[in-house]
């Protein structure tokens, strides 16, 4: 775990699942850009895909100062996996071997979570598990809203303010009835997709934008209060739509044209 409690943070940009998609990437940090930001972080699921892993990673590196970065279950995939599963699965064969070696090392060394200051706790998928929804209950293998108690039990004592989280690809803000919120970024770079674990579910956004959140504590006369800005930002989708079929993924082409799945 990462721990920079002592910072005062009051201004948040936060990205998830840029998934190699370096066009979405882009067009999120000219985005992020324009505005009156302290710190931007991603929470992982950086460059498996079929679009441009390389170019994602070098575009990250140029801003490796100013981004606090965890990792994310497909960033594990990539560095764990073994010649078996390179050589049963094309999209990861063309991943490892699209990356350089500081690629994977960089990777390995990406903390699992961060308390970002002592409001602010990140993860990709839950506290405990970066397999794990946090949020959404998909055995009816469409996203509902796991109930409250649920969420507090999948949070595991985090205590923080505001838990920001990503892996489904969905954004969505949720009040606890502990007053704490938990957002769920969106995904950058690939609005829609199917997984069959732990069982057939399909996670869809309906858009191709590129989504992203800025999370802001404000003044209000009840105190201190955290705001969050979901945005989504157009871009180029064609053009990664493109590449994804270049390399083989119709239904990476797909999705991220419609925000759908195939």
């Amino acid at each position: 775990m990462m721990n920079l409690d002592d910072q005062q943070i009051s201004t948040i940009a936060a990205i998830s699942d840029i998934h190699s998609n370096v066009f979405a990437l882009e067009a999120v940090l000219a985005d992020i850009k324009r505005r009156n930001v302290e710190q931007i972080v991603n929470l992982g699921d950086i460059l498996y895909g079929t679009i441009a892993p390389k170019a994602t990673y070098e575009l990250l590196m140029t801003y490796r100062d100013d981004i606090i970065t965890i990792c994310g279950n497909q960033d594990r995939q990539i560095y764990e996996a073994t010649a078996a599963d390179i050589e049963s699965n094309p999209t990861l064969d063309f991943i490892i071997d699209n990356l350089p070696a500081a690629a994977m090392k960089w990777m390995q060394n990406l903390p699992f979570d961060c308390h970002l200051s002592k409001d602010v706790y990140l993860c990709h998928g839950s506290p405990t598990d970066d397999m794990v929804y946090l949020l959404e209950n998909i055995e009816t293998g469409q996203p509902r809203v796991r109930s409250d108690t649920d969420i507090l039990a999948l949070l595991n004592g985090i205590d923080s303010a505001v838990v920001v989280c990503g892996h489904t690809h969905i954004p969505r803000t949720v009040k606890l009835s502990t007053d704490q919120i938990v957002i769920n970024t969106g995904s950058v770079g690939y609005p829609a997709y199917e997984d069959d674990l732990p069982n057939v579910h399909r996670m869809q956004t309906y858009s191709p934008h590129a989504s992203y959140a800025i999370i802001r504590c404000v003044d209000t006369e009840q105190g201190k209060r955290w705001q969050t800005e979901h945005i989504k930002v157009p871009y180029d989708y064609e053009a990664a739509a493109q590449l994804a079929s270049k390399n083989g993924r119709e239904d990476w082409a797909f999705a991220l044209r419609t925000g759908r799945v195939l």
